[in-house]
């Protein structure tokens, strides 16, 4: 059952774009996956945010949440550095990161940033854990 709390913040992302791509196998949004979303939209406000769970290219058990990449767009981030961007997303996911999220890549722009180029990067495929080349037994 949904909060009064929730019902709320959906509606006032209402005007703003989220979007959830799930690598996982079944498409379906967890409970780690809706954390990272509500926690980066409580912390950073964002104008977009779009979160990717990868955790199906790599070698974990189906329905994983432990592989994210993130697009973070926020006027928060005007003036700072990519370190310091990157730290505001560490902050806001401190839980995630010290539990079940093993790997999270971070966009973190500005709106004009994003403007000049709004898409999330693709991550590499996974090679299993080791440092082997693709092709090579």
């Amino acid at each position: 059952m949904l909060s009064v709390q929730l019902v709320g913040r959906l509606f006032a992302m209402a005007g703003r774009v989220c979007l959830s791509r799930s690598s996982a196998g079944l498409g379906t949004v967890g409970p780690v996956e809706t954390a990272i979303r509500t926690k980066l939209e409580q912390a950073l406000n964002p104008e977009v945010l779009e979160l990717r769970n990868e955790s199906g290219g790599h070698a974990v058990p189906p329905g994983s949440e432990t592989h994210f990449r993130v697009a973070v767009v926020s006027s928060r981030f005007e003036g700072l550095s990519p370190l310091q961007r990157h730290r505001l997303v560490h902050a806001a996911l401190s839980e995630e990161l010290a539990g079940p999220v093993h790997a999270l890549a971070i966009q973190a722009r500005t709106p004009a940033q994003w403007k000049e180029n709004p898409q999330l990067d693709a991550s590499p495929p996974c090679l299993g854990g080791s440092k082997k080349t693709r092709g090579t037994p």
